[in-house]
């Protein structure tokens, strides 16, 4: 069954200016018992305090909750780790989130994922790099995220046969969660920290518009 044909439009490259931005919601000061220890565990796992950190700290058991799904997230082990990635990164292009694209290209370093695949992500579409699997997975994750969403019979019918029930399951959990963490930093106006650049990794790929009838 084919799907309309859309417009991807492209996902501008994170700035250096989208480093300093200002959120809608200014940061709150991190204070308190909890706050330090948060600051310490951001410091050491990060390098830095995330300015969304400052942002969701106006409330705590937002972020905590937040924070405690994304922890039972990354303990799913049903489903390989760069196709997760991959589809959390192409969730966040189609978004327009540049904290977790950033983050999330970040991550694939710290994880020694594929990092030229994963620098290609905004322009998955046009690039060479991707197996087959890997670019039903992106498409799977775009057609999960537009409105309405897209998803076809033919789509889940194939990733189950490659990725079997239990993995399929959570790549879509993971699609899911990406958007329920990547659209209110849209909204809020939380923008990329430069985490990758100060990795020195190489600035993320810029694709063009492009027209799919797939």
């Amino acid at each position: 069954m084919s799907r309309p044909a859309v417009v991807w439009m492209s996902y501008r490259l994170i700035q250096e200016d989208d480093m300093t931005a200002t959120p809608r919601i200014p940061a709150a000061e991190i204070t308190g018992l909890k706050g330090m220890l948060i600051k310490r565990f951001a410091k050491k796992s990060l390098g830095q305090v995330p300015t969304s950190l400052g942002v969701y700290w106006h409330n705590q058991k937002v972020l905590m909750g937040l924070a405690g799904v994304s922890g039972k997230a990354q303990k799913w082990d049903a489903c390989d780790e760069q196709i997760k990635s991959f589809a959390h990164m192409a969730v966040a292009a189609q978004v327009g989130c540049s904290w977790c694209l950033d983050f999330n290209y970040f991550e694939a370093h710290n994880k020694n994922l594929d990092l030229a695949k994963a620098r290609e992500i905004p322009r998955w579409r046009e690039s060479d790099l991707f197996s087959p699997l890997e670019r039903e997975v992106l498409a799977y994750a775009e057609a999960m995220t537009v409105t309405e969403p897209t998803v076809t019979d033919e789509m889940v019918a194939s990733l189950r046969a490659q990725l079997g029930d239990a993995a399929l399951v959570e790549l879509t959990a993971v699609v899911a969660f990406a958007n329920f963490t990547t659209r209110p930093n849209v909204a809020l106006g939380i923008e990329s920290d430069g985490f990758a650049a100060a990795c020195g990794l190489k600035p993320l790929a810029q694709p063009t518009a492009v027209v799919s009838s797939a």
